[in-house]
């Protein structure tokens, strides 16, 4: 199978991903082998290739917003297989639910230990050993991809395959990042960066009747914010019209967590989205801090993050914006996230 590789991680454009040659892989007790047909690109894909994320392995496969088709299951793996692993399961269970030919999604948490406190405390995102598509095990920039059948998501036929390939990651973690960053009903939301991630998570808490301000460098994603319904719409550095109930910083630039803190209407909170950032500036506990503002990380999702987001997305009808790449061209789609040269998010055909 052709599969694209990390090789010496470094800056996008002196091109550290190369397109190979690999064996299909061979699916393990309580895994799925599944063809490819689309994966979405993922700043994580691009932190990994340039460095910033240090490789767990060499010659990583990335990409974690995977869509395809079960070709086959491996021991204990399908229908009938098994009773339901849920967030507790061992590393070798399956969950007994999929077929092949079934269409599914593999996202960005491949597996958790099940044993450690935050696994049985449901906070699994938080496990002590995880392991994670496209860094720690192979990912979806590839023709096939191995998956554990439990960490597996049965996609909404709502949705077609591009536009449900960014909802895997981008849209998950952006589900997740609200919740963190504990908006009240009918609040006002600043969103940081209008990625990927932020068009969807503003699609949702639209939805939910907040009041949504962007603040966003780039003029094309300005204009998508303001096509989507924002209220405003400015400057990274901008602050909002008014005082924000909660923040979500979706930009992986450390200079903006002070700008964001100052902008938060007192108990206020900021939920940091991405999983790298550059250093944050000393803060001012007066002007960041006090009066009960508040700074969150996210840290991955649950399997239930993604399943009610899934159910979420597909009631109230979120969209993605995508540009779509040819499988060739992987190490192009990369490089232009890096340089902004397109809006919403890009998705890879694979097949």
């Amino acid at each position: 199978m052709r599969a694209w590789e990390v090789t010496t991680p470094g800056p996008i454009d002196t091109r550290p991903v190369r397109l190979v040659q690999r064996p299909v892989p061979e699916p393990g007790p309580g895994e799925v082998l599944v063809k490819v047909s689309v994966c979405g690109v993922c700043r994580t894909d691009l932190h990994l290739a340039e460095g910033d994320l240090a490789p767990h392995r060499p010659g990583t496969v990335p990409g974690h917003e995977v869509v395809g088709r079960v070709e086959k299951l491996g021991a204990g793996a399908g229908a009938g297989a098994g009773a339901g692993a849920g967030a507790g399961a061992g590393a070798d269970a399956g969950s007994g639910r999929l077929r092949t030919g079934q269409r599914v999604g593999v996202a960005w948490l491949a597996a958790s230990c099940g044993r450690c406190r935050f696994c049985r405390a449901q906070r699994e995102n938080l496990c002590l050993d995880p392991r994670f598509t496209g860094w720690d095990v192979d990912g979806g920039f590839a023709e096939y991809i191995v998956a554990r059948e439990d960490f597996v998501y049965v996609l909404p036929d709502s949705f077609d395959d591009v536009a449900a390939a960014p909802l895997l990651c981008a849209g998950i973690i952006g589900y997740r990042a609200l919740l963190r960053a504990e908006l009240p009903p009918g609040g006002r939301l600043g969103l940081y960066g209008f990625g990927g991630s932020a068009h969807l998570t503003a699609q949702v808490a639209l939805a939910q009747g907040a009041t949504v301000h962007v603040l966003t460098r780039s003029a094309a994603d300005q204009a998508l914010a303001r096509q989507l319904g924002a209220a405003s719409v400015g400057g990274s550095f901008d602050p909002p019209p008014e005082p924000l109930d909660a923040a979500i910083l979706f930009a992986p630039v450390g200079t903006l967590v002070p700008v964001a803190l100052a902008a938060l209407e007192r108990g206020g909170t900021l939920a940091v989205a991405g999983i790298h950032l550059s250093d944050i500036p000393v803060l001012n506990y007066q002007d960041h801090l006090f009066q009960e503002r508040a700074l969150r990380s996210v840290t991955a999702n649950t399997r239930s993050d993604g399943e009610e987001f899934l159910a979420l997305a597909a009631r109230i009808g979120v969209r993605a914006t995508t540009t779509v790449y040819p499988f060739e061209a992987v190490d192009q789609a990369l490089a232009d996230l890096a340089h902004d040269r397109f809006n919403g998010a890009a998705v890879v055909q694979v097949a």
